[in-house]
């Protein structure tokens, strides 16, 4: 049975929410180390980063993982992905949907069990399970 694996962030935070501003750690890998404002999630991303934009690349990533695996399993490896995620966030409302895109390159696959398959990953990324709760949309093609 495989070892759990926690993994951690922790983020210090000055001030009320429009006016202040913080720094978010990776602390797990102690990797990087991000500035964030409310600015940077409502209005522009000019100088720091997001919740959205973290969980963005996360989902951009797991999808990654899921679709290469689920794509090796198929016995049709992948040469290359591609993939983006654009998380929308609307203040007051919140996360209102994920588009998920990704450009594959596959040899000896057919668009249609690619498809398949893509939307079998998009289904089973942990982050996409995590995140089920707002609409997820997957373009996902061969190039």
């Amino acid at each position: 049975m495989p070892n759990p694996i926690v993994s951690k962030a922790s983020t210090t935070w000055n001030g009320d929410l429009f006016g202040g501003s913080g720094s978010t750690r990776l602390d797990s890998s102690g990797l990087a180390t991000f500035d964030v404002a409310w600015k940077n999630r409502a209005e522009s991303h000019d100088g720091g980063t997001s919740p959205e934009e973290l969980i963005a690349a996360a989902h951009a990533t797991c999808f990654s993982m899921a679709l290469a695996k689920e794509l090796n399993d198929n016995g049709t490896p992948p040469t290359q992905l591609d993939t983006s995620a654009e998380v929308t966030f609307v203040a007051g409302e919140g996360i209102t949907g994920i588009v998920l895109r990704c450009d594959a390159q596959v040899p000896d696959i057919s668009a249609e069990d690619f498809q398949s398959i893509a939307d079998t990953a998009k289904t089973g990324c942990p982050t996409s399970q995590a995140l089920q709760a707002v609409p997820i949309t997957l373009d996902a093609k061969l190039v």
